[in-house]
């Protein structure tokens, strides 16, 4: 057997033990798409950096373990670590422990009768959003989804307050598998701020599947951020599909601080013109930290707008990836895309592999792209050094200037404090070459 292949026979057996809700004919469509499949591997060319074959492993490890899939109870660890969390950051918070949404969440939403907002669990509504299934990872997740957090913004409305969304998992007993799906549709005119936000409870070995689908229709403006803090026993594979109608607005942004492998797909679909999307990304990894990020834009029509930075800070055997891929259809003329990827590297083990893309069919376009790759400047340390800093802080004032760039850009306010004190405590690390 493939280090990749997923043994069907489990797979098969572990969906037909779960329950006959709204979702088992999502299910049972998603295992039939998967079929005798394999996690993508390196003989393709957008995996050609990251093996999830430890991801495969898992998976078969638990399907063997846990075929009936019974419906996890929040540890105390697990509830300690959300109350916390959840106290940080100002923010209508619904949590996802476990694959599941958490009722209780849902509660104290309604409970505030937030204007023109709709969030829904498709374990406790019979309404049942579209799950999309385009890729395997994707795939994968629909197989075994227990819940779909299900959040909808009215159209002209404006949401006052951030949408936070606490996907957490408990991995301090065993080995655990989890799958979590989020749609988000805002309506015409709409806008909201959304944080999303990874983490785990417990220092086994996890291996988690996430899967985002966004519309904005015409003049919807959304602002997201996400921010993963994993620990370093954990796998995670993210997708985000966002599809962007006529004069909407996404602006994105990603933090990458925790988890032993990473991986993250954002696909773009700009529809309609006007539209435009701003991504920003920065990751910070040591130890032997892999992480990877690969991004997608279509531009179909214009004119439309598309912006891409995103930052990487790397020590020790770190091994990180950037591939920003835009792709200007015929017949959209008017596209102004540009990308760029800046990266640090603390030690000569660290590794980066970067490849920003530009595919061009159309022929009155503005497009740019750009990658850096570099070491601490010498110059800069020597100067700082000589007004009175040691190396360890000279080192930390250029690092955290680098990754400020991205930090303060933060589009949604709220979050913006909690991000630069994880940055801060990443960082410090990083410097001191000492684990978390």
């Amino acid at each position: 057997m493939s280090s990749h292949l997923i043994d069907f026979a489990l797979l098969e057996q572990a969906v037909h033990n779960l329950p006959g809700d709204a979702l088992h004919p999502v299910r049972e469509n998603a295992l039939a798409a998967f079929g005798q499949s394999e996690f993508p591997d390196q003989r393709q060319e957008d995996w050609k950096y990251t093996n999830l074959a430890p991801a495969a492993t898992l998976s078969n490890a638990w399907l063997r373990k846990r075929s009936s899939a019974p419906g996890p109870q929040p540890s105390a660890l697990l509830q300690q670590q959300i109350d916390q969390t959840v106290a940080e950051i100002p923010a209508k918070w619904i949590v996802i422990a476990n694959g599941f949404v958490e009722t209780g969440s849902l509660r104290d939403l309604a409970a505030q009768q937030p204007a023109g907002l709709t969030v829904r669990s498709a374990a406790e509504s019979a309404h049942l959003p579209t799950v999309v299934t385009e890729d395997v990872m994707s795939r994968f997740n629909a197989t075994l989804i227990r819940d779909v957090l299900h959040i909808q913004v009215a159209a002209n409305q404006e949401i006052d307050e951030p949408i936070g969304i606490l996907v957490i998992d408990d991995a301090s007993d065993e080995t655990s598998v989890t799958q979590t799906r989020i749609v988000i549709e805002l309506e015409e005119n709409s806008c909201a701020n959304f944080i999303e936000l990874h983490a785990t409870a417990g220092s086994n070995q996890q291996f988690a599947n996430c899967v985002c689908n966004m519309r904005l229709a015409q003049g919807a403006k959304a602002r997201y951020v996400r921010v993963q803090d994993r620990g370093l026993q954990q796998y995670q594979v993210g997708r985000l599909t966002a599809q962007l109608e006529r004069n909407s607005e996404l602006k994105h942004a990603a933090f990458d601080l925790g988890g032993a492998l990473i991986r993250n797909d954002i696909d773009i679909d700009i529809r309609e013109p006007g539209a435009s999307v701003e991504l920003l990304g920065l990751y910070l990894a040591s130890g032997r930290q892999h992480i990877d990020n690969h991004t997608r834009v279509d531009h179909c029509v214009g004119p439309a707008t598309s912006r891409e930075e995103y930052r990487g800070i790397l020590n020790d055997r770190a091994r990180c990836v950037f591939n920003g891929k835009a792709i200007v259809h015929a017949g959209a003329d008017g596209t102004d895309a540009r990308q760029s990827n800046h990266n640090l590297l603390l030690s000569d083990r660290a590794e980066i592999d970067t490849k920003p893309e530009l595919e061009i069919y159309a022929d009155d376009v503005k497009c740019s792209h750009g990658a850096t790759v570099g070491q601490l400047d010498p110059k800069a340390l020597f100067y700082l050094r000589s007004r009175g800093l040691d190396q360890s802080e000279a080192a930390r004032a250029l690092t955290r200037a680098f990754a400020e760039t991205i930090v303060e850009r933060t589009p949604v306010e709220e979050v913006r404090p909690y991000i630069q004190t994880i940055v801060d405590r990443k960082l410090q690390s990083l410097i001191d070459g000492e684990p978390e």
